[in-house]
Order: C-alpha cells, then structure tokens, then sequence
C-alpha cells in the first residue's frame, strides 16, 4: 500500500511510504487571484502522485474555528477529493488528537512537542516544521491502520469513508 499523508494548510506537510517528504508553502504572493493557490495546490499534488505512485492519500481533518485558515484547509481538502477521485485513489483523514495521541501517548501535545517526538523517532530526517511531523505521523498511523485492517482479513472500513 502506497500511502501518502498530507497536513493540509498554508504550508503543507507532506509524507509518502516511499520516503519522500517535506513542508510546501502555499501562501499567496502579491497580485494573485484568490484562487491561485488552489491551482498550485493541485498542481503540486498531481506532480507528487506522478512521481510516486498511490494508493491511499490520508489529511489531517479540518478544525472548524473558522476564519482564514478553516477555509484554507476546507479549500485544500476539496482539491485532495477531486484528484484522488479522478485518479481512483481511496481517501481517509484522522483527527488532530488521534495523531497526537498516537506520537505522543496525549492527544493535546502542543508543536514543540510534536517536533521532539518527531526527531526523536526520524534521527536521520531533518524535520522542517510541525507541519513536517504531522504529516510523518499520520503517515506511520495511517500505515499502521492498514496493516491492522490487512491482519484482520482485509477489512478496510477504519481506512476509507
């Protein structure tokens, strides 16, 4: 199973089972159109699933505080749900918590947190930001739901919706 984890927001964190990952910025520059940073978004996104093929693209769910950053995330989340379904790529997202909970035993870890348990567990990746660590434990969550589901015949309920 090809995995590949987003922390979708104005900077992305990004990670895929094939070993790549990284934090892309999506902030608006001067004199672009609204959305612009959509087109990018998608852009980018499709030259990822190019580059490394598939199966399953896992996002961090959407805080609903509203404001600037909900809308991005809900914006990003859209664009995700179309390529992955022209693509026939199956989708799942995890909630904050859940995430934390996993990288750190408490699902409230702040990011300073969040970066210590990062590095600590990927010694040999320079984490970038907490973004970076988000993705790369939603990643080893979400590979870790699949092989849970493969163990237990296959049912893959806790992995798709």
């Amino acid at each position: 199973m090809n995995i590949l984890a987003l922390d979708l927001a104005t900077k992305t964190g990004w990670a895929h089972s094939c070993g790549l990952s990284g934090v892309q910025n999506f902030a608006p520059r001067r004199g672009d159109s609204p959305g612009m940073r959509w087109l990018e978004f998608r852009a980018w996104l499709c030259r990822v699933l190019d580059a490394s093929p598939t199966d399953l693209i896992a996002y961090e769910q959407a805080h609903h505080r509203g404001g600037a950053a909900t809308h991005v995330a809900h914006s990003l989340i859209s664009q995700v749900e179309a390529v992955a379904a022209k693509r026939g790529i199956e989708i799942t997202n995890r909630h904050t918590a859940t995430i934390k909970k996993f990288a750190t035993g408490k699902g409230n870890s702040g990011k300073p947190v969040m970066l210590a348990a990062a590095r600590s567990n990927w010694p040999d990746i320079a984490i970038i930001d907490d973004n970076h660590a988000d993705a790369l434990f939603l990643l080893a969550l979400a590979e870790r739901d699949y092989t849970a589901a493969e163990a237990a015949g296959g049912n893959n309920a806790e992995i798709t919706h």
